[in-house]
């Protein structure tokens, strides 16, 4: 009798032994594919001509079910009933959900962030205190580069919370210069020079029409506000080639940029009389 149910325990260990076993390769198979089904997807996306920051949030979606498909199916196979683990899963969800409260919000916001596209990949936008150019959406975190090449992971929840500013949105911009002449120049000079650099500059816009008036008369000069517009892809560039050439003109023409001035009144003492 000993015997028979020593047989018996070492067929059970036996049999939960390659349980055991195939849950383990379950589980290396499974996450093996679930990275094959991550990189179709993407790849299938992305010649569905669907937006980038779209196929990264989804790639990365389809990647969580087929992990979370894998953990059920591995502890069905030990024998443990799934239907009482998505029972405690549920019931226990309420409390997963304030402890990844954060998270949660992050994933919420990463959605809303795909349904109303205020920035999509590629836009240089403002926001949460920083800026830069959106590289990535991703489920929880939005990745920016800054002009100079760093790299900023900001979490969804905060741009959603806070104003965003979206430079690259529209199509075209209008650079805002301000000119700072002497009381000496003559104010007419100074404009249609400005106007004139405008006029020879086929990247600035003839619609609408640059502004260019005196804006403000202020200590030590007179500042005349120039204001033309641009493509946004030109913007940066046109900044600077338009402040240098207005620059040259105005030394060629006799304007001044005055430097900032003071004037300072000595007080005669007594004693030096």
């Amino acid at each position: 009798m000993e015997t028979v149910f020593k047989m018996l325990q070492d067929i059970q260990v036996a049999k939960y032994g390659m349980n055991i076993l195939g849950s383990i390769l379950i589980v290396v198979i499974g996450m093996f594919f679930s990275k094959k089904v991550k990189s179709i997807t993407n790849r299938f996306l992305k010649k569905s001509n669907i937006d980038k920051s779209l196929i990264s949030f989804v790639s990365q979606l389809v990647y969580v079910l087929c992990v979370v498909f894998v953990s059920v199916s591995a502890l069905n196979n030990l024998g443990m009933p799934t239907t009482s683990f998505v029972a405690v899963l549920g019931a226990s969800g309420f409390a997963v959900g304030l402890a990844f409260q954060g998270t949660l919000s992050n994933f919420a916001s990463g959605i809303l962030i795909l349904i109303f596209k205020p920035f999509r990949t590629g836009d240089y936008i403002q926001g949460a205190s920083t800026e830069g150019s959106v590289e990535e959406i991703q489920i929880f975190n939005t990745i920016l580069k800054t002009p100079d090449n760093k790299t900023i992971i900001v979490p969804n929840t905060k741009l959603t919370s806070d104003n965003i500013i979206n430079f690259t949105l529209q199509d075209k911009r209008r650079i805002d210069f301000i000119f700072g002449i002497s009381y000496d120049s003559d104010i007419r000079t100074a404009k249609n020079i400005i106007k004139k650099v405008f006029d020879e500059e086929d990247k600035v816009l003839k619609e609408p029409q640059p502004i260019i008036g005196v804006q403000e008369l202020a200590d030590s000069s007179i500042n005349i506000a120039a204001r033309p517009w641009v493509k946004t892809s030109d913007y940066w560039d046109e900044y600077y080639a338009l402040m240098e050439k207005i620059k040259y003109e105005f030394d060629k023409n006799g304007i001044e940029i005055p430097y900032p001035q003071s004037v300072v009144y000595h007080k005669q003492l007594k004693s030096e009389k």
